[in-house]
C-alpha cells in the first residue's frame, strides 16, 4: 500500500454507515482526524457552504453572504494500485491527484477546464470531462464517499472496492447535488491505467461518420463545421484508428479548442446534427449530446414528480436548509 496520511480513528458512535464494508478493508479501516474536524467545523447548525477552488463557483446558484464557508480535507491519503483505488479529502485538487496517480501509470479521468478544481467540487457538480464518451460519467468513479450531514455527522456510503455493495446508493447520489445533500469529505474513486499513447486529430470530415468509423473513441468535438477526435490507448492500436481518419481530412494536431464554460446544454446525440449553420462559439460533444456554451444556459424543467421526489429527499436529509443554502440541482 502507497500512504501518505493514514489519519486518526474515531469511535463508532462517531459515524454513520449506509451501508455494510468489507471486513478489514484497509482503505475504510478508519476515519481521518481530518474527516472528523471537518465534521466538528461544519457542526450542527447555521447556514454553511463548503468553499473549494471556486471554479464553479456559481453553478446552481450562489449561497448567501451569511452562510459560513468550510473549507474540505485535501491530501491523497491512499492508493492501492494493484486494487486500482485511490482514497483522498474532497478538498483535494484534479492536479494534485493526477500527478499522484500518474507515478504508478494510472489515472482517474475526472478531466475539469481547470485542473485547480477540487475532486469534491467536480462530483458535486456532477461534471463529466470532455472523455465521457469512452470513460462513462463521473459517477461510475466512485467506489465510496464520506460526507457530513445536516447534524454534523460523518456518515460513509458505498464500498472502498470495485465489487461494491448493492442497495441504496447514497454516494452516487451526492455526484451532481451541489452539496445540498451532504457536504463530500473523502472519496475512494476507482483508478484505470494511464494510455500510453494520446493523439488528437482535427479536421472538418464528418463527425458523425467518424463516430461510427472508429471504435471506442475517447472524445469528439464539433463546432458545426470543424471536429476534433481524441484517441487513446495502446500505440499500435491509436495508429490503425488515425489511418481511419485521414482520408476523411483528418490530421493530428496538440489538442482541442478551449472549451466554453459559461452553459451546458444537453441534447439527444441525434439532434446534434440541427446545430449545423447556428450561431458560433459552441462546442458538443457527438455521442454525448452535450452542447457547451459561451452564454449561460437555462436549466431544462424537469418533471412535477421527479421534483417532488427530490424536495422530498431534501427535506428528509437536510429538514433546515442549512447544506449550501442557494443551491439549487433539479
Amino acid at each position: 500500500m502507497s500512504s501518505q496520511s493514514s489519519g486518526a480513528g474515531a469511535s463508532p458512535a462517531a459515524e454513520a454507515s449506509m451501508g455494510p464494508a468489507a471486513a478489514g478493508a484497509s482503505l475504510a479501516a478508519n476515519i481521518a482526524a481530518d474527516v472528523t474536524a471537518f465534521a466538528r467545523e461544519v457542526g450542527s447548525s447555521g447556514a454553511v457552504t463548503v468553499v473549494g477552488a471556486r471554479t464553479h463557483w456559481d453553478v446552481g446558484g450562489a449561497p448567501p453572504a451569511a452562510a459560513r464557508e468550510v473549507c474540505a480535507p485535501a491530501g491523497v491519503w491512499e492508493h492501492e494500485p494493484s486494487e486500482m483505488t485511490v482514497r483522498c479529502g474532497a478538498g483535494t485538487t484534479v492536479a494534485e491527484l493526477s500527478a499522484h496517480l500518474a507515478r504508478t501509470g494510472q489515472m482517474v479521468p475526472l478531466d475539469p477546464a481547470d485542473d485547480a478544481a477540487t475532486v469534491g467540487g467536480v462530483l458535486a457538480c456532477g461534471f463529466s470531462g470532455h472523455r465521457r464518451l469512452r470513460y462513462g460519467h463521473v459517477r461510475d468513479l466512485v467506489l465510496q464517499t464520506r460526507h457530513v450531514d445536516a447534524a454534523g455527522k460523518v456518515v460513509t456510503a458505498g464500498g472502498p472496492t470495485v465489487k461494491n455493495v448493492s442497495g441504496y446508493d447514497l454516494a452516487r447520489l451526492l455526484v451532481g447535488s451541489l452539496g445540498t445533500l451532504g457536504l463530500l469529505a473523502e472519496v475512494i474513486l476507482r483508478t484505470l491505467p494511464a494510455p500510453p499513447a494520446v493523439q488528437w486529430l482535427e479536421g472538418d470530415g464528418d463527425p458523425f461518420a467518424t463516430f461510427d468509423l472508429l471504435y471506442r473513441p475517447s472524445s469528439i468535438l464539433w463546432n458545426g463545421s470543424h471536429a476534433w477526435i481524441l484517441l487513446e490507448g495502446d500505440p499500435a492500436d491509436v495508429a490503425a484508428e488515425a489511418s481511419k481518419l485521414e482520408p476523411a481530412g483528418f490530421a493530428p494536431c496538440d489538442g482541442p479548442p478551449p472549451i466554453p464554460a459559461a452553459g451546458r446544454e444537453s441534447m439527444r446525440p441525434s439532434d446534434l446534427r440541427a446545430l449545423a449553420g447556428t450561431a458560433g462559439g459552441w462546442l458538443a460533444e457527438v455521442g454525448i449530446g452535450l452542447v457547451h456554451r459561451p452564454e449561460p444556459v437555462q436549466a431544462a424543467p424537469v418533471s412535477q414528480a421527479n421534483a417532488l421526489l427530490m424536495d422530498q429527499l431534501k427535506q428528509r436529509l437536510d429538514p433546515d436548509n442549512r447544506l449550501n443554502p442557494g443551491r439549487r440541482p433539479w
